[in-house]
């Protein structure tokens, strides 16, 4: 329907796409990486991050890097991204990018945080998810 923002389900879409388009070797360790889409982050994820606005974050990744996993982490979750749909549309509406790049671009920064990378390494593997 036209006007309407898309919805948890599209936003998933998008963010399973961008993982797609990642490159080896990161596609191989993707596998049991869970997307999650939230309107907002929560007072405590917040607090614990000291960002004092629900707008400021939207994305968070929740696991071991995998440089930190090991056997003894056996019971843990899975790794998840949360995407945090509100401060990424407003993002979006402020921005001159498509939702989808965005989506992209919070994904791989994401997803960066699950192999151990620097802010530069994550550039990179998002020039090559485009």
């Amino acid at each position: 329907m036209a006007g309407r923002a898309p919805d948890a389900a599209a936003f998933e879409t998008m963010a399973a796409a961008a993982l797609e388009r990642l490159p080896q070797p990161f596609a191989a360790h993707l596998g049991d990486i869970v997307i999650r889409v939230e309107e907002f982050a929560d007072a405590e994820t917040l607090a614990a991050m000291g960002i004092e606005s629900e707008w400021d974050l939207t994305g968070l990744y929740h696991g071991y890097p995998l440089t930190e996993q090991s056997v003894w982490n056996s019971g843990d979750m899975p790794p998840q991204v949360t995407l945090y749909r509100q401060p990424l549309l407003a993002e979006w509406c402020e921005s001159d990018v498509t939702l989808e790049a965005l989506i992209t671009h919070v994904v791989v920064h994401e997803i960066g945080h699950h192999f151990g990378l620097s802010d530069d390494d994550m550039h990179a593997l998002e020039d090559q998810a485009r």
